[in-house]
């Protein structure tokens, strides 16, 4: 499984966001330049968060994107939801009925696919894993890994 390089963005957009701090919105030039970011690439990310109710979007000449909701309030799990979507990771083709296994199988196939059933099981493990995490557990290590960002941020973004 590979997560698209939206939900990094997302999940930094969100944290600098909150870093940035204010109701002010932030134009999406500004954040995409943030780390050299595609900004048309990134601006559908931001839409998608928007979408799912994590940012708001402003219109106008100083519009831009602000936080929906308080960290604690977003897991990891809405954010990798909102960019990619909760298709299941794998789908199951049922190919054990198929082909010369499948002409020789004496089983009733009215149960689930092992197979099917133990994927289910590891997806749903991560996905957990997901949901418990919230983006402000995500912030206070970032800030414990790297205590100016705050600073660097709203320096970035022309706001100290």
């Amino acid at each position: 499984m590979r997560l698209s390089r939206g939900v990094e963005w997302a999940v930094h957009t969100l944290l600098n966001l909150a870093w940035a701090g204010g109701d002010a919105p932030v134009a999406v030039a500004t954040l995409a330049a943030g780390h050299d970011l595609p900004r048309a690439y990134l601006n559908k990310q931001l839409q998608s968060l928007v979408k799912a109710g994590l940012l708001e979007s402003v219109p106008g000449a100083r519009g831009g994107f602000r936080p929906a909701r308080d960290l604690a309030s977003i897991t990891l799990l809405d954010v990798v939801d909102a960019i990619e979507g909760r298709e299941p990771v794998f789908r199951c083709g049922e190919i054990r009925r198929c082909g010369t296994v499948g002409e020789c199988t004496v089983s009733d196939f009215s149960t689930a696919c092992a197979v099917k059933a133990s994927m289910d099981r590891a997806e749903r493990a991560w996905r957990d894993a997901l949901a418990a995490q919230t983006l402000a557990e995500v912030r206070l290590r970032a800030d414990a890994h790297a205590p100016a960002m705050g600073t660097a941020v709203r320096r970035a973004f022309g706001l100290d």
